[in-house]
């Protein structure tokens, strides 16, 4: 199958998941503790700061969701490593997002009466499940949730065809950028729709999510 014809490796859909990612961390950033569900590196430098001043129970909520980030990694590589998903790519896809539909919804339907905790654990697992499954773009690698990566690429990609005029680059930085700038819309957003739902918010990228299983389901390929 050539990145063409996988729409999983196509810039609509890899915006659609950045807009995801940043929407599900604007969320718990928000609404719960402050703690993000995808940016572990934001957490592990919270996590860093606040044991260095011995603010061993706000280190918790930080060490909880590096932790269940890294069990719903491991639990998405199983799925991936099974003999019945592993030559599957469309449906085992399915499945994941569909996983990360539920997780959003649980959340959205109980999360209110969830200790903060929980549903940051919650939410860190489903984003895990986008950021190890949907990893390559455009032909490319590519991380819908890693900001810092996509800048570094951003800044190469505008030297290289501004100044050499090449056209792999031009491609990059627009590809690039796209995905940076939907990413902090999906943050946007939510930050614009947390005063009127609330917790219900949730339900924003989920239903970003559907459009991307229906995307996959209606591919042909």
């Amino acid at each position: 199958m050539s990145k063409k014809d996988n729409i999983a490796e196509q810039p609509g859909f890899g915006a659609l998941l950045t807009m995801v990612a940043g929407a599900i961390d604007a969320y718990t950033f928000m609404l719960h503790g402050e703690v993000f569900a995808g940016l572990q590196t934001g957490n592990l430098i919270l996590l860093g700061l606040n044991l260095g001043k011995g603010q061993f129970e706000m280190s918790v909520r930080y060490a909880l969701s590096l932790l269940a980030f890294f069990l719903g990694t491991i639990l998405i590589r199983l799925l991936q490593r099974s003999h019945w998903f592993k030559n599957a790519d469309k449906f085992r896809r399915q499945m994941i997002l569909a996983y990360e539909f539920m997780l959003l919804v649980i959340v959205a339907v109980i999360g209110q009466i969830l200790p903060n905790l929980l549903t940051t654990s919650i939410l860190s697992m489903a984003a895990a499940a986008e950021l190890q499954e949907f990893r390559r773009l455009a032909g490319g690698p590519f991380t819908p949730l890693m900001m810092t990566g996509n800048l570094r690429t951003l800044a190469e990609s505008s030297f290289d065809a501004i100044i050499y005029h090449e056209t792999s680059a031009q491609q990059k930085l627009k590809v690039t950028g796209l995905i940076m700038v939907t990413f902090a819309l999906g943050a946007g957003l939510v930050a614009g729709l947390i005063p009127l739902l609330g917790a219900f918010t949730i339900l924003f990228p989920a239903g970003l999510i559907v459009i991307a299983f229906l995307l996959i389901t209606f591919n042909n390929h």
